[in-house]
């Protein structure tokens, strides 16, 4: 059951979620999903991950109660509009069609509290390792899948002896000279993009990488993702966005030690 208490937002963006892959962490999502609320809800690519799917299929109760809880906000009267990404590339065959109440088009233009038109994309169309070479972007995908392997067993021993979550990809990403000229290369094209369509920004999602900046007098702001950061951007009633880092606030809420598992049980009731 949802929190009564709930934040209410004026807007709030979801970004690669990858429901159907075991790096997905359900037990927080829910647990956001749970305590905040808005008026309208973007979900900005990667929602589904189809490539994963495809390759094997997984799908836990906790990933179907995902859904389930979008579609709920949607049936309360919360406008939910889903932009496919990569990864969920097949829902772009439904382009302009409604389903459960959720809006699915190819990008959109939102227009915050205090004016300002923002582009709302996933961002994978402007990723040239994407677009051209798709066989390396399914090779960059496993690496990731190992990294994420080797985190969660070296998280496990960082709570044995009662330290905090540590995230091997997001530091290489910061660290490793390719990594960093990408993540800025991405960056500034979709800044450009934002010009180029005469708004104010852009927000989007795809690198995985949760960040809020101004970039050649464009407001440039990256949802994140829900598989390690689990981050979302929140749209406050003045305007204001803010990165919201759940996964150390339901960590913080939790008894101390306590397990993700913990928290699914509760976000589930």
């Amino acid at each position: 059951m949802d929190d009564p208490a709930a934040t209410k937002y004026r807007t709030l963006f979801l970004s690669d979620l990858h429901l159907g892959s075991r790096g997905m962490q359900a037990d927080f999502l829910l647990d956001f999903l749970r305590h905040n609320e808005a008026d309208t809800v973007y979900l900005v690519g990667d929602i589904v991950d189809g490539w994963r799917l495809k390759s094997g299929w997984y799908w836990p109760q906790s990933h179907n109660d995902v859904v389930q809880k979008l579609l709920r906000k949607a049936r309360k009267g919360a406008r939910v509009v889903y932009v496919p990404g990569n990864h969920d590339e097949f829902a772009r065959d439904y382009v302009g069609l409604v389903f459960g109440g959720v809006e699915v088009v190819e990008s959109a233009v939102h227009e915050t509290a205090d004016g300002k038109k923002m582009l709302i994309i996933h961002g994978d169309q402007f990723d040239i390792v994407v677009r051209n070479a798709r066989w390396l972007a399914f090779l960059g995908d496993w690496a990731y899948d190992w990294a994420l392997w080797i985190n969660t067993q070296f998280n496990r021993l960082r709570r044995v002896f009662g330290f905090g979550y540590w995230s091997f990809s997001a530091w290489a990403k910061l660290k490793v000279k390719d990594a960093v000229n990408f993540i800025g290369d991405f960056e500034q094209t979709l800044a450009a993009e934002a010009a180029k369509r005469g708004v104010d920004g852009v927000i989007c999602g795809h690198i995985h990488h949760a960040t809020i900046k101004t970039i050649d007098g464009a407001l440039y702001v990256n949802i994140g993702d829900f598989v390690e950061s689990c981050t979302a951007i929140a749209e406050h009633a003045d305007g204001r966005f803010e990165i919201l880092h759940w996964r150390s606030t339901a960590e913080e809420r939790a008894p101390a030690k306590a397990e993700p598992s913990r928290l699914t049980e509760r976000a589930a009731a």
